[in-house]
């Protein structure tokens, strides 16, 4: 068993060597080239596992998402709507004594550790089974992809992204891990070098399944979420074919719902103010403005050019687009 492991280990070290690699905005000191995405060094390991060993159910639920899109309020949100059967009372429930990320763990983060246990704990858990993914889309386990598994996607207008990913990171990077200054971190983004980037291939490959297969892929933007919750929570209630959609009570829960998973309370839980989660980050870090258009008191004018541009060209012609809030 511990020559079969040390082989395994030695595996993926040399598959890890064999890649390309730059600095960039992730957790820890570099991002390598795999699968066409820019993978941080200590998930190359967990994404492989996650790829070859992840079975699929057909009732299995995804949350997908870009970096610092988010995430952790869609996670809530998603949890809340899956499991209002089971946890009706808004006054007692486990999103106010533990963490989005705690309920809806992404498997490509703990399979990096040991796999078996791992397995066994994805393969036990409750169905329907609610998890999450930073993947991109052709980078998905086939049995997710081939399965009727649902996938709720949710990205962000990349100006915000990049504000939120350029704070996020200073706060968790380890310190062997190069300092960039604002306009280099720009650059890099621009270039698509961060954590699970590009940004615009990530997007577009989740934005095209959205288009070719509706009952497979619900697509949702930041801002669309912010400004009219009730209708895209109910949008997300009726993807998942759920029963609070039905019945004369629906509007209710679905308030209930939304007031619960708020990000100003979900930030003011002490659950949410200490510990840490996910190799070591600290809770209170994925809760910081959750604001529309914070990026205006970053950017100069030249890099609002540049940015716009980029989106223009990667973006241009898909149907996929971005109100710049400013």
């Amino acid at each position: 068993m511990a020559l079969a492991s040390h082989k395994q280990a030695n595996e993926e070290n040399e598959i890890i060597i064999s890649l390309p690699k730059e600095s960039g905005l992730g957790a820890g000191p570099y991002l390598h080239l795999f699968q066409d995405f820019w993978c941080p060094t200590n998930s190359v390991e967990g994404v492989n596992k996650f790829q070859k060993h992840f079975d699929a159910k057909d009732n299995d639920v995804f949350v997908a998402s870009f970096p610092k899109s988010g995430t952790t309020w869609l996670k809530a949100l998603t949890f809340a709507i899956v499991n209002h059967q089971q946890f009706s009372s808004f006054d007692n429930h486990p999103l106010l004594s533990s963490n989005p990320h705690e309920l809806v763990p992404f498997p490509e983060f703990m399979y990096s550790h040991d796999l078996h246990d791992q397995i066994l704990s994805l393969s036990n858990k409750s169905e329907p089974r609610l998890l999450s993914t930073h993947l991109p889309f052709p980078s998905l386990p086939q049995s997710i992809t081939k399965s009727n598994c649902k996938i709720i996607y949710i990205c962000r207008n990349p100006f915000d992204t990049f504000v939120s990913v350029w704070e996020f990171f200073n706060k968790i990077k380890p310190v062997s891990s190069p300092e960039f200054i604002f306009e280099e971190a720009f650059e890099k983004y621009c270039n698509g070098i961060m954590g699970f980037g590009p940004w615009w291939s990530h997007m577009l490959g989740y934005w095209k399944e959205s288009i070719t297969r509706r009952n497979k892929v619900l697509f949702l933007k930041y801002e669309d979420l912010k400004e009219d919750t009730v209708f895209h929570v109910k949008r997300i209630a009726e993807f998942l074919d759920s029963p609070i959609t039905q019945g004369g009570e629906s509007n209710t829960v679905i308030e209930h719902i939304i007031k619960l998973c708020r990000f100003e309370k979900m930030k003011d839980l002490e659950v949410n103010k200490s510990g840490c989660i996910l190799n070591g980050v600290e809770k209170k870090n994925f809760f910081r403005k959750g604001e529309i258009g914070d990026w205006i008191n970053y950017f100069s004018p030249s890099m609002i050019e540049k940015l716009s541009k980029i989106i223009e060209e990667k973006l241009g012609g898909s149907g996929l687009s971005f109100k710049v809030h400013s």
